[in-house]
């Protein structure tokens, strides 16, 4: 079952952060209406297969290039009819999620650490995400039906970190994540939160005083993972959610994935890199495509993603490069592609 729109009004609610919650209820959510926005013709927006529906925020819609179809930031979330086609190796479910559900809602695939699938929504779709055919409805939605993992993971000592994906879980009010990060934080063995989130990047007004203020404060030392993928995504908003991020003490790294027509040349993964140093975020990870069916039009070989990172590591200070990364379902831990050699 893809993602969806609609579900995400249902966690619209509480008194904080209005300005972040009208800007996921005023996003854009079909292709036509997308390419009006951008002076392109309605028929660049009609792919053939709609089950993975539009988001995009207006704020992120206004870093794009208007009239430009190739714009990197517009690729990332515009269908195109390739979408449709049934690409050989490309799966619903490419990293093998259900083979590492633990209990409803909680995944675990490496030692030391496990997942929580907090929310099915997000504030973008991106054409290329993993998660886009999972299950979403069969995970808890209040603390109560979370108790189940919850007593997992205090059952298990070896469990240090904790991580909040999704979708997005900052599309969840800071109330609600707060009493679950709470909850967690009484089990003496976990050191750490992790949160992984498009959030700041896409929509920077959820970070709010509320979120600084539980987050900051938990026993928990807070670890978050934002996702930019292009320079073109961390304009002056995102720059000054993200330095309150880094002045509440928040230790921040990004995840890119390669994508082709988007990032897949030295020129933009050094600004990127150069970029996010400049903004306190370590560039952490850069994903191969997960083979998601859908997907097949973003792959990068590896050949010439290794090379990329080559390039980096010869023009770059290494703190400033990213790890190339490969999820291979069932493996013990990321396999790391090294550049090629010479």
């Amino acid at each position: 079952m893809p993602i969806v729109a609609s579900p995400i009004d249902s966690v619209l609610t509480g008194s904080n952060g209005e300005s972040w919650q009208q800007a996921m209820k005023s996003a854009i959510r079909d292709g036509p209406t997308l390419c009006r926005k951008l002076g392109l013709p309605e028929s660049h927006g009609r792919a053939a297969d709609c089950s993975f529906p539009v988001f995009a925020p207006l704020g992120y819609v206004s870093r794009m290039r208007p009239g430009d179809p190739h714009d990197p930031l517009l690729r990332q979330v515009l269908p195109r009819a390739e979408e449709s086609i049934d690409a050989a190796g490309f799966l619903g479910d490419p990293v093998d999620d259900q083979a590492a559900r633990v209990s409803p809602g909680l995944l675990q695939k490496y030692g030391g650490r496990v997942l929580m699938v907090t929310t099915g929504a997000c504030a973008i779709h991106c054409r290329y995400c993993f998660r886009r055919h999972y299950p979403y409805h069969e995970g808890p939605h209040s603390l109560a039906e979370w108790q189940v993992a919850i007593d997992a993971i205090a059952d298990d000592p070896t469990i240090e970190e904790v991580i909040f994906s999704g979708g997005d879980p900052l599309t969840l009010v800071d109330a609600r994540l707060a009493e679950l990060a709470g909850t967690l934080a009484e089990i003496p063995h976990l050191r750490r939160l992790r949160i992984h989130t498009r959030l700041p990047i896409v929509i920077p007004e959820r970070v709010t005083d509320a979120l600084l203020q539980w987050l900051g404060n938990s026993r928990l030392v807070p670890v978050m993972v934002v996702h930019a993928n292009h320079a073109a995504e961390l304009d002056a908003s995102v720059a000054r959610a993200l330095q309150r991020l880094a002045g509440a003490g928040i230790m921040l790294l990004n995840q890119s994935v390669l994508l082709r027509g988007v990032n897949d040349s030295l020129p933009a993964l050094t600004e990127l890199s150069h970029r996010l140093i400049d903004l306190r975020v370590v560039p952490y990870y850069l994903h191969q495509l997960d083979r998601v069916r859908g997907a097949a039009h973003f792959e990068v070989p590896l050949e010439k993603g290794r090379a990329l990172v080559k390039q980096l590591r010869d023009s770059l200070p290494g703190y400033a490069v990213p790890t190339y990364v490969q999820e291979v379902a069932g493996e013990p831990g990321k396999q790391i592609q090294f550049p090629a050699p010479g």
